[in-house]
């Protein structure tokens, strides 16, 4: 089974956040910073990948989505801030 990546997407800093998984994180990052896919994540202009986790198994990328997606807001933010203080855009690490 290929290896996958549970991110995290947001449109600011601290603003509405998205969960996802995905096994070509450089094709589904880009797909969500050109607005490509319809759905939350467009209707919501959400094009900065803060957050990211490789898994050796997709499913378990799969897996950490459905529970982070359970969290509550005030769980999620520190999951982004304990890597990624900021709030950058981690896009360009990916090109």
């Amino acid at each position: 089974m290929p290896s996958g990546f549970f991110y995290i997407m947001t449109n600011r800093a601290r603003g509405v956040l998205y969960a996802g998984s995905t096994t070509d994180l450089p094709r589904r990052a880009y797909e969500h910073r050109m607005g490509l896919l319809d759905g939350f994540t467009s209707r919501f202009g959400l094009t900065m990948r803060v957050h990211c986790e490789e898994y050796a198994m997709f499913m378990d990328a799969v897996q950490r989505e459905k529970t982070v997606k359970h969290w509550s807001r005030a769980w999620k933010i520190p999951l982004v801030e304990k890597n990624n203080p900021g709030w950058i855009d981690l896009y360009d690490q990916l090109m």
